[in-house]
């Protein structure tokens, strides 16, 4: 190594341990002072390709280099969505699941049984018409077509069904509450 380069070497060295805390400090009140830390270190990598230059344009370039990288990284954690992360090793116990537990699974297997039940229960013409209307999708008039009954026998069919259902089902609901 020559003479000349080992002092321009130096020369940047010494510049980046006198201007490192400054950029810092100007770093840390925008992005809090780990991030300023790990902007600053990226930004001096970035600036060794500038170092033959004069430290008065080193101090300009080295703070636009900060902003550019500061910048860069904020666009990366918008696009991201990093603010959205879930560390895993933080709470890996308690994250929310899109699938019902083993109990609610249970209890809405249960819950289905107890209405199929009672469905099954009615009487045969409220049930094909309540079947009709909740699991075919058919409109009263509908049903009084394929039934050959009247709008106002599928709507008497349809409020009987309720009625039964409900009572069933509280019935079985106060039964099941009552078990320990």
């Amino acid at each position: 190594m020559s003479e000349n380069t080992a002092a321009v070497d130096d020369g940047f060295e010494r510049f980046l341990r006198e201007h490192r805390d400054a950029l810092v400090g100007f770093l840390a009140r925008r992005a809090g002072e780990e991030d300023a830390k790990d902007i600053a270190q990226e930004s001096m990598v970035r600036l060794m390709r500038y170092r033959a230059q004069p430290p008065e344009q080193l101090k300009l370039l080295m703070y636009r280099i900060a902003l550019n990288v500061l910048n860069d990284r904020g666009r990366r954690q918008q696009t991201r969505q990093a603010g959205a992360h879930v560390s895993l090793d933080e709470d890996y116990d308690n994250l929310p699941s899109g699938e019902a537990s083993h109990d609610q699974r249970v209890a809405h297997q249960q819950e289905l049984v107890l209405v199929r039940a009672a469905i099954l229960q009615l009487p045969e013409r409220c049930r094909q018409v309540y079947l009709l209307n909740r699991l075919e999708g058919m409109s009263y008039s509908e049903i009084a077509r394929h039934c050959g009954i009247s709008v106002k026998a599928v709507e008497k069919h349809i409020g009987k069904a309720l009625a039964q259902l409900r009572l069933k089902l509280k019935q079985a609901g106060m039964a099941a509450m009552e078990r320990p």
